[in-house]
């Protein structure tokens, strides 16, 4: 049973007048001279029953208290910044840090010390979903935050025994008026922390950006966290400051690419990419029939809704594969887990069931219009279980530090969101994790460029773009926006493995398997990432690839040999088209204004190989 708290959480200024005299104003733990700002510290914290007297106070500066904490929080470099540069300010103040890097635990230690401080009496903290308030009370609490995480607009007030108040944004919009007289009363000041603030700046939820100043703008302090880089080329989201190229300035970044060098705070993440032939048909118009890696911009939707559509053999296929990568992993971390993330709730249910039939396993669904999808979601944090589908719960700001894999079947592409789902398994457990984590995507052209550049120190996404392909995924077919004739799915192939995206780097299924052959042979777990292992001998100078290098044919006639060149050509040319986003057709009608000939097919032996070195030249400059 916890110890009983003393009702009294501050020190009054005689109290700590009296322990700056007695530490003759230096810090008790380094010190260092008490600057202005020092903090009147429980030796016995206060969370754990200390009392607030002189008898268990302290003086201390800033940054030995934080880093010291009720619980022995250790704080990362960013986070120290971060802080420092926090308190030393009394402007807005916005922190942009990847999945996994601790801007909770910042928020809440920045308003620790203000309460510490005597400077705030009160914090607010405003959510995007329902299911992390609960996430947000709970962690402060850790540091003696009391925060009602139940409060509801008809309730009017707080009560007294909460330091404050966890709420979602739709819940300020829906009367801005009472959050104005809740947090900005200049009696009782207070901090406003705004989670995952660009939501407020998305094209669907702009009201929520009136309603934020109007409830806010009178706030002691205000500061904004988001886990995504982003710009708005909309309505300027409250708070924030803006450079010339509407893009949002932070105060502290810390994205992936710096997480990743750091090795402290995410894990390496790789990208098997899955091909795989889709058939459709557009109404009134002949069926058409496509590889993912060769849509273009006027197939990729249809495409893709092909392939993810439950009743072909593409998604039950790349399932299969998830969960036996998924079962390898899990020799080495039992806890290891799956999520599915579905473009809508059919989808995802009929996911689900396809994950039972293949694996026997009780397979979860969490989604928005489910009232038990939080505790569903916490019951898959905390337990064993293989998988959970979702639509997009889990998309952004919920904490499942076991995930391992991720099956990306939603037809979203933006960059943002998409970084959002991978931000979801990349955060590490202990110093002591070396998994890698595997993102299962299609193999279309955005997500590969977006797969491939993941670890790039990044400082700006388009919020813009964000919106306007949302609406473009909308399920309502009819709208022009999201195809231009109906679409009817006729069906799709089994996926096939096309390569995996490591650190940048592709790595086709002959090179993984034989680089996974010598990871065994060298007494590697076996959940070990196979790509992982084949980087590892490119950049040694080994051979990554199996065996000898075949031998030429004795003899090919010319027939034989043209064909093998346009071959060579054709998946350049998607390679290319990958790249640089630009349809195959524009692609080899270039190559035909280039050699001076109207067709590939009446080539010459010649030109099959001068086509072949304007790709190559074309390849290194893309």
């Amino acid at each position: 049973m916890p110890a009983a708290r003393d009702p009294k959480r501050l020190y009054t200024a005689a109290e700590r007048t009296a322990l700056f005299l007695a530490a003759d104003g230096c810090c008790t733990m380094c010190g260092a001279e008490l600057q202005p700002g020092w903090h009147a510290d429980h030796e016995v914290p206060w969370s754990k029953g200390g009392r607030t007297d002189i008898f268990n106070g302290q003086a201390a500066c800033p940054s030995c208290n934080l880093k010291k904490g009720s619980n022995g929080v250790k704080l990362r470099k960013w986070q120290e910044d971060g802080l420092r540069k926090f308190l030393g300010t009394q402007n807005d103040f916005l922190a942009v840090a990847t999945p996994g890097a601790g801007k909770t635990t910042f928020a809440i230690l920045a308003a620790k010390s203000m309460i510490d401080r005597s400077e705030i009496t009160n914090v607010f903290v405003i959510v995007p979903t329902a299911h992390l308030r609960g996430q947000w009370a709970r962690a402060a609490a850790r540091e003696g935050i009391q925060l009602d995480s139940e409060f509801v607009n008809r309730s009017q007030e707080k009560a007294s025994d909460f330091d404050g108040i966890v709420a979602t944004y739709q819940s300020v919009a829906a009367n801005p008026l009472l959050w104005r007289k809740l947090a900005c009363n200049p009696r009782r000041p207070s901090l406003v922390i705004f989670d995952e603030i660009h939501h407020a700046g998305e094209a669907e939820h702009l009201a929520w950006g009136t309603a934020l100043s109007e409830a806010f703008s009178n706030a002691h302090r205000r500061l904004s966290l988001s886990g995504t880089p982003f710009r708005s080329d909309g309505k300027p989201i409250p708070f924030l400051n803006y450079g010339p190229d509407r893009r949002v300035v932070p105060d502290i970044n810390y994205d992936y690419g710096m997480a990743l060098q750091d090795q402290e705070v995410v894990r390496p993440v790789a990208f098997p990419a899955m091909d795989g032939e889709a058939r459709w048909r557009f109404a009134s118009e002949h069926p058409m029939s496509q590889k993912l890696s060769e849509a273009d911009a006027s197939t990729i939707a249809a495409a893709l809704k092909t392939a993810l559509d439950p009743g072909g053999q593409w998604i039950p296929s790349v399932l299969s594969r998830a969960h036996e990568e998924l079962n390898l992993m899990r020799q080495d971390k039992p806890d290891c887990g799956g999520l599915v993330v579905a473009t809508d709730q059919a989808s995802a249910h009929a996911y689900a069931e396809i994950l039972r039939q293949q694996t026997g396993d009780d397979v979860k669904v969490a989604v928005s219009d489910d009232p038990a999808a939080s505790k569903i979601i916490d019951d898959y944090a905390r337990g064993d279980t293989r998988w959970i589908v979702a639509v997009q719960m889990v998309s952004e700001g919920v904490d499942i530090p076991r995930l391992g894999v991720i099956v990306y079947a939603t037809r979203v592409r933006t960059e943002m969101f998409f970084r959002q789902v991978v931000g979801r398994c990349v955060r590490k457990q202990g110093d002591e994790d070396e998994m890698c984590a595997r993102v299962f995507i299609p193999s279309i052209a955005q997500l590969l460029t977006i797969a491939a550049g993941i670890e790039r120190t990044v400082d700006a996404v388009l919020a813009d773009e964000e919106s306007k392909v949302r609406r473009e995924m909308a399920e309502d077919e009819s709208d022009p926006r999201m195809l231009p004739r109906t679409t009817e799915v006729l069906g799709s192939s089994a996926a096939a493995h096309a390569f995996t995206i490591n650190s940048g780097e592709a790595f086709e299924e002959a090179e993984l398997l034989h680089a996974r052959r010598l990871g065994q042979q060298a007494g590697l777990p076996v959940g070990t990432e196979p790509s992982a292992i084949a980087r590892l001998l490119r950049l040694s100078g080994g051979s990554a690839q199996p065996g000898a290098a075949p031998e030429p044919p004795v003899q090919q006639t010319r027939s034989e040999r043209k064909k093998e060149l346009r071959e060579l050509i054709a998946r350049k040319v998607g390679r290319l088209s990958r790249l640089t986003r630009k349809p195959h057709s524009h692609i080899h009608a270039e190559l035909n204004r280039e050699c001076q000939e109207r067709k590939i097919d009446q080539a010459t032996l010649a030109t099959l190989e001068k086509r072949l070195l304007i790709l190559d030249k074309w390849l290194q400059s893309a």
